[in-house]
């Protein structure tokens, strides 16, 4: 399980553009949730996301995973069991690598290296089994840069790296966002996949209102720095892109915007 206990996120504090984002904000992810979470432009999305993960410091309260308190873990160490897939796909691989390269690396990520070598060409023929279901040729591509390749290819390469390892939690940061719909519709069901098939704890922030509907068991919506919908299982199954949009043009009512 997954626990933020009364966050409080301040950017820019103590200067005449502080803006303080989260106020004792409780969250948590129970065991094998796949979340999906949408919300305005500013309403802490990404930093939710940057919070668990490490990548930004908090101003109080705790984060438990699996019981365990990290807020003061290096993010480094947070990702011994958290795989991460970002937006842009050239985060998440090295693109002067090959293929095979970056598999090697991500197979080994948090283990030492000592002065075995970098890559280890007996693993060819796992990493094909791996790269074949996906159905985008790149099992032939192995000694490609990954730069060379397509948005759709190195999404699905990050995604498919990030969880090599024995983790247990999945983030996902819009990994979709930046490719065309027919590729997002492959990575969103190869996501479906590697979540289903290796047990993981997923959480997805999403401006895709179908994806967020059709993909994972809870949905939440997020406005200035609040969850004002949470919602799983039968009652998610329920909910239709147009209940989501009016919510949103009720928020922008209020708000003013």
């Amino acid at each position: 399980m997954l626990e933020l206990k009364n966050i409080r996120k301040v950017y820019n504090e103590n200067t005449i553009n502080e803006k303080i984002l989260f106020q004792d904000f409780n969250f948590q992810v129970e065991k094998g949730e796949f979340v999906s979470i949408v919300g305005s432009n500013g309403s802490g999305k990404t930093s939710l996301l940057n919070i668990i993960c490490g990548s930004i410091p908090i101003e109080g309260g705790t984060i438990l995973l699996d019981g365990n308190p990290i807020e003061k873990l290096a993010e480094y160490k947070r990702y011994e069991n958290i795989g991460r897939v970002f937006q842009d796909p050239s985060v998440g691989t090295s693109p002067s690598m090959t293929l095979l390269e970056n598999l090697s690396m991500a197979e080994n990520k948090g283990k030492s290296w000592n002065l075995t070598r970098a890559v280890n060409k007996d693993r060819i023929d796992y990493y094909k089994s791996l790269l074949i279901p996906l159905g985008l040729h790149l099992e032939d591509q192995l000694e490609t840069p990954v730069g060379r390749l397509s948005g759709g290819q190195r999404q699905a390469i990050s995604l498919l790296m990030s969880s090599m390892t024995d983790v247990d939690y999945l983030i996902l940061d819009e990994h979709t966002a930046a490719l065309d719909p027919k590729t997002a519709a492959v990575i969103m069901d190869l996501t479906e996949k590697i979540v289903k098939e290796k047990g993981l704890t997923a959480i997805m922030v999403t401006h895709n209102l179908r994806h967020a509907i059709r993909y994972g068991n809870r949905l939440v919506m997020m406005h200035e720095g609040e969850a004002i919908m949470d919602i799983k299982n039968e009652e998610k199954e329920q909910i239709e892109v147009d209940h989501l949009l009016n919510k949103f043009y009720e928020i922008s009512i209020e708000y003013g915007n």
